[in-house]
């Protein structure tokens, strides 16, 4: 990867003091809703999720999507991230079709789904490492270290990730939070498997993502603070058209 592809100095987590990142993820000059959706609707086998669902995401906006089970959550934010194609409708980034931007449009995004998505012969270090180059830019030994420890991990970055708890795998996977500078975070059920104190942890880095400019499409089950008025909902399983 080139330099243009570094991931931009990021906050972590040290001792409970956050670090700031030296930089804001709100583009210069962008007016407008980067992330618009018009129309969208999901079919699983011969049953509709949803349709004609219409909302926005601006800078600084968090978009909690909420709604019972088999309602969609998922396949909602599988589809935002360019995952599978819906039945109808439009999403756009910057007023263009993602299904035109491709590569484009996944710069700007990370996605974490119900999976960790690690290797359980690899270490931390090196499933942290490998999801960087996944996500396209390169993640120094050093920094896939210090990261892992800010996310509570300090002591077992370099025990194959098979013989930790559920809840240190999940910490590995979210890692990628504070590894990654993309702009757009989309997360399904992200407190997942987590403890009380690595569920704070997890809110306050959301809440510093969306300060810094960020946004961020969440589903979860667990009653969490998140961002007051910074917060939005999208309630799934009824009509949206």
């Amino acid at each position: 990867p080139t330099a243009d592809h570094q991931p931009a100095p990021r906050f972590g987590v040290d001792s409970g003091v956050f670090r700031d990142r030296t930089e804001s993820l709100m583009p210069d000059g962008n007016a407008g809703t980067p992330l618009q959706i018009d129309g969208l609707s999901c079919v699983r086998g011969d049953r509709v999720l949803f349709s004609g669902l219409v909302f926005g995401v601006d800078d600084g906006e968090l978009l909690r999507v909420e709604g019972r089970n088999g309602s969609g959550k998922t396949t909602l934010l599988r589809a935002l991230a360019g995952l599978l194609l819906p039945e109808s409708g439009e999403i756009r980034w910057q007023g263009e079709s993602i299904r035109k931007l491709r590569e484009e449009y996944s710069r700007h995004l990370l996605y974490l789904g119900h999976l960790n998505g690690i290797k359980g012969d690899l270490t931390a270090v090196e499933n942290l490492r490998i999801a960087a180059v996944l996500d396209g830019f390169e993640l120094s030994e050093q920094r896939a270290w210090e990261v892992l420890g800010e996310i509570g991990l300090r002591g077992h970055e370099d025990l194959p990730s098979k013989h930790l708890s559920q809840g240190q795998k999940r910490r590995v996977a979210l890692a990628r939070l504070l590894a990654n500078a993309a702009r757009l975070w989309i997360l399904d059920e992200p407190f997942t498997a987590l403890d009380v104190a690595a569920v704070e942890l997890l809110q306050d880095v959301i809440r510093r993502h969306i300060e810094h400019g960020g946004m961020a499409v969440v589903t979860t089950h667990q009653e969490v603070a998140m961002l007051g008025e910074q917060t939005r909902t999208v309630t799934l399983g009824r009509d949206h058209a």
